[in-house]
């Protein structure tokens, strides 16, 4: 991860762990329904986002370099497991 990403990400974590917090107390406070998934979604969206950005420092480096290196099978068995792991989003 270069450290610009680190920084960005480091950044987004703090960000999206004021979110939780934030959510944990509407949910201790039995705050409107409607409230507690606004902002659920919202830490969703904020992890995604996260992801992405991580995802596209990996792609830029670590696989680039995997593939100059010789080391394609190991970058598409990576990319393989991170489309696994992601699977198809649920209703």
């Amino acid at each position: 991860m270069t450290p610009e990403v680190q920084r960005q990400a480091l950044r987004r974590i703090k960000i999206i762990a004021g979110q939780v917090a934030a959510l944990e107390k509407q949910l201790e406070e039995n705050r409107y329904c409607m409230d507690i998934l606004d902002l659920s979604l919202s830490i969703q969206r904020a992890l995604r986002s996260l992801d992405a950005l991580v995802l596209d420092g990996h792609l830029k480096t670590h696989v680039v370099e995997m593939m100059k290196g010789g080391e394609e099978e190991r970058a598409i068995a990576e990319l393989q497991r991170l489309y696994r792991t992601q699977g198809p989003s649920e209703p």
